[in-house]
């Protein structure tokens, strides 16, 4: 499962509200979740922000930085 998704709705907040929230359409969130789209790292710092948690909880272990 997709991290966004996973804190997201572990959180409470649908995939809607979140995307109002930053800014971006519902069928965008809805790529970014399900990784067939990529975002800019405004964006990426955007959701984080939003859900309370580091940029890096919300990227694949193949996306981090070390």
């Amino acid at each position: 499962m997709n991290r966004v998704k996973e804190i997201r709705e572990s959180k409470g907040i649908t995939q809607k509200e979140l995307a109002l929230a930053i800014g971006v359409s519902c069928p965008y969130m809805h790529d970014l979740e399900k990784g067939a789209r990529g975002a800019k790292q405004e964006t990426w710092l955007k959701i984080a922000s939003h859900l309370g948690v580091a940029v890096d909880e919300l990227l694949p272990e193949e996306k981090k930085v070390s």
